[in-house]
């Protein structure tokens, strides 16, 4: 079923000088267990469209269902769709809040209207999930690694058992081991769980490497929507809106110039040395 977009559009201060659309006609299907790359310039819309998805935000026009259900329904309960669609924002400082790594992950759970006993037990399978030490639990969220914050702030989105995940540059300021290991992890959790998982980065080379689909924005619309190897050989498109195809890309390309058999549509390293090993064999 998932999740439904018909005809969005939303302007930020509608009625005054500051008027500004930042979606304009977004239609999209995204269906159940699909593992999304969200990328754009800053500007292009991701933040205004993924904050529409639970709720954040409502449409100025236009409908979105979850379900099949009509989130803008009078009688739709907000609270439902908050704890299926879960969203961690770029910096997890801003959802960290309680006096312990333990409570916070409770949080979520408790409002719910789980009892303390249920929440806790959701909140220390969750913190596994994402590679949390026992040890950590009774210390200050805001005494742990950037790394660890970022894993924390999505512990505390999984202790309520959404449905989809949206992450809002998980990696944002890491250190390629802090990005790699929360990227691996996101990915793990897609795989073990079967959850929707809709990732914005502006790392090219990261949505290569995990998404199975990426929706380009582009000043509040819908540019591209593809798969990663569909997407990424359209590099001319990309750069008319500011973005880029992986390096990797680029290198096929020109490697290209030296081996005319060589295929130019690896989006990972992985690929282009498994495509550039075939043909070097090709050749003796």
């Amino acid at each position: 079923m998932g999740i439904q977009l018909d005809h969005v559009n939303y302007i930020y201060s509608p009625d005054n000088a500051f008027r500004k659309q930042a979606l304009k006609d977004i239609n999209l299907n995204i269906q159940d267990g699909e593992f999304i790359g969200l990328i754009g310039h800053t500007g292009s819309g991701k933040s205004t469209l993924i904050q529409h998805l639970n709720g954040l935000l409502k449409a100025t026009s236009g409908v979105i269902y979850y379900n099949n259900e009509n989130i803008y329904d009078e009688n739709y309960k907000m609270i439902s769709l908050r704890s299926h669609v879960g969203l961690v924002f770029q910096y997890p400082e801003h959802q960290l809040f309680e006096m312990t790594v333990l409570k916070d992950v409770c949080y979520g759970p408790k409002n719910l209207g789980l009892s303390d006993e249920e929440a806790v037990s959701r909140a220390k399978q969750a913190l596994e999930m994402v590679g949390m030490s026992e040890k950590d639990y009774e210390k200050s969220p805001f005494e742990l690694s950037g790394g660890q914050k970022r894993r924390v702030a999505i512990a505390g989105v999984l202790a309520m058992e959404p449905q989809v995940l949206i992450l809002d540059e998980p990696t944002a300021g890491l250190d390629p081991k802090g990005r790699n290991d929360i990227l691996d992890q996101i990915a793990l959790l897609h795989k073990k769980m079967g959850i929707t998982v809709i990732l914005v980065s502006h790392s090219m080379e990261d949505v290569a490497k995990y998404v199975d689909r990426i929706i380009v924005m582009n000043r509040g619309e819908v540019f591209m929507d593809g798969t990663p190897k569909s997407v990424f050989e359209n590099g001319k498109a990309l750069e008319s809106v500011g973005l880029a195809a992986p390096q990797v890309s680029y290198v096929m390309h020109r490697l290209r110039e030296i081996f005319p058999e060589l295929p130019v549509d690896a989006t990972t390293v992985e690929e282009a040395k498994a495509d550039i090993l075939h043909c070097l064999e090709a050749e003796k």
